[in-house]
């Protein structure tokens, strides 16, 4: 008899560890995010954990539509220049200060003037935020702008605990207190980033774990052994090599969408001291590397033809995309003459800046042996992502091989990249005409007044050449087979509502 209670313990105690278990998530990401501050980030896998940890005014479905998030309705005055949003009454930040209205006004004011934020120029149209009862808010804007709703739905629109961002100034990304679906717990750097559920959260019965920790594993190798050991739940960027292995695993599951970015190499032409070199100084110099790589070789050898040849902000299946400037065929022997014509006859070297991880640097690895047999000697430089980012926003680097995950809405690839003060213009690009034509782009709700604007900015920039675009990538993800429920989003976010696990 004894011994019957003692096994039926034991399994209770099996059963209840299982359980446990599965209300727990590791998902391994790609790198580690920089600072946990909607306001003053720019990774991408720092978005990937806002997802869980802030929700936005808006949302997106696979399909691009904009959908309520914080904000249940909005409607637009007749001359674009007044948004009315009305805003859930049923949502409150994890440290239980209320989200109203005033919550919005708070977040739109630190977006627009923390010095330190990068989201300014998505948010410089708006000229007032107004409370307009509890649970209304109205932005007043000094022209139209047909990007605002789509930057809603990202981190212009994530909402921060105006309690928690008063108190912590530029320190706010220590301890985030947003109001999503899991609440921050604690950050190792280069180690873990875990959350916890959020019992208030508004939407709390669609959420199955009471905790997610998040694991910057930057070896595509390493992160898929993990999986497989079962030490992760899901991974991010699955390498494309990988992708036939996880098909024909039984015990793993397998996602994709494309992107609505690109991956390319930032040069520093005006980011300080910096670009005071001939990369940085003469576009003949940057349009000889770029006919030095062929892009499809590229693709075939890295990504074994998974993703898309690219040399524009947009990809070739994008509306957006300028047909007049077709992807180019590498020629050699014209990067040859144009080095010459730079004085660079016998060639010249130049260093670029990449991410630590294995992907990356198998990429950058074909690009230096092509960009080789024009007389382009490359020089890498593996720094970890973060450091990367750091280095690039001072402007203390020579070029960077570097990726955008891309927005909804084509301005949100372009826009802070290109234009005067942008705040993602690492390059430190500056051309009063293509301010103009962004600008503009941004202000008309014409669909064809718009792509006309980009397509002329687009004839500019092939002759400057601030970034040399190379492909557009294909999200992949990996999961262990018992992972329910996930939905795969071309803008590469994890997504936790409606997910379950066993």
């Amino acid at each position: 008899m004894p011994m019957k209670k003692t096994l039926g313990l034991a399994l209770a105690f099996a059963l209840g560890t299982t359980a446990l278990q599965a209300a727990d998530l590791r998902i391994g990401l790609q790198e580690d995010p920089d600072v946990l501050d909607p306001d003053q980030s720019r990774t991408f896998v720092g978005r990937i954990v806002y997802a869980s940890l802030c929700d936005k005014l808006v949302d997106i479905t696979p399909g691009l539509e904009i959908i309520p998030q914080l904000a249940t309705g909005w409607e637009w005055s007749d001359d674009g220049l007044e948004l009315t949003m009305t805003l859930r009454e049923d949502a409150s930040f994890h440290d239980g200060t209320p989200f109203n209205a005033d919550a919005v006004v708070a977040n739109i004011d630190r977006s627009q003037n923390l010095p330190e934020s990068r989201r300014k120029s998505e948010v410089k149209s708006i000229t007032g935020v107004e409370a307009v009862d509890e649970f209304t808010v109205k932005f007043t804007l000094g022209a139209p702008d047909a990007t605002l709703i789509a930057q809603f739905a990202d981190r212009s629109g994530m909402m921060l605990s105006p309690t928690a961002t008063a108190a912590a100034g530029t320190d706010f990304g220590l301890n985030p207190v947003c109001s999503g679906p899991f609440s921050f717990v604690e950050r190792v750097a280069q180690d873990r980033i875990v959350l916890e559920k959020f019992d208030d959260y508004w939407n709390a019965d669609a959420i199955n774990f009471d905790t997610v920790t998040f694991l910057p594993i930057p070896d595509t190798t390493v992160r898929l052994a993990n999986l497989r050991a079962g030490d992760l739940d899901m991974l991010e960027r699955l390498a494309a090599t990988d992708a036939p292995s996880v098909k024909n695993d039984s015990g793993l599951s397998y996602a994709e969408a494309v992107s609505l970015g690109y991956q390319g190499i930032t040069i520093n032409v005006a980011n300080g001291a910096g670009a005071d070199n001939p990369l940085g100084q003469d576009a003949r110099i940057r349009k000889a590397l770029s006919l030095a790589i062929d892009r499809n070789v590229i693709n075939q050898v890295v990504f074994e033809g998974a993703f898309a040849p690219g040399n524009q902000s947009f990809p070739p299946t994008s509306p957006w995309y300028n047909a007049n400037f077709p992807l180019p065929e590498r020629d050699v022997e014209a990067a040859k003459a144009l080095l010459a014509e730079a004085g660079f006859a016998d060639g010249i070297e130049l260093e670029i800046q990449v991410a630590n991880n294995p992907v990356q640097m198998q990429l950058m690895q074909v690009v230096q042996a092509m960009a080789g047999e024009a007389g382009i000697q490359i020089e890498l430089v593996a720094k970890e992502f973060a450091t990367l980012l750091r280095d690039q926003s001072a402007g203390d680097y020579t070029a960077s091989q570097i990726g955008w995950s891309g927005r909804v809405d084509p301005d949100g690839n372009i826009h802070q990249f290109m234009t005067t003060g942008g705040g993602i213009n690492d390059s430190g690009y500056s051309n009063p005409e293509v301010d103009r034509l962004l600008d503009a782009a941004r202000t008309s709700t014409d669909l064809a007044t718009r792509k006309a604007n980009y397509d002329a900015a687009r004839a500019i920039l092939e002759e400057d050449l601030p970034i040399i675009y190379l492909y557009h990538v294909t999200w992949i993800w990996a999961m262990d087979q018992d992972i329910k429920g996930f939905t795969p989003y071309p803008d590469g976010m994890i997504r936790l509502e409606g997910v379950t696990k066993g």
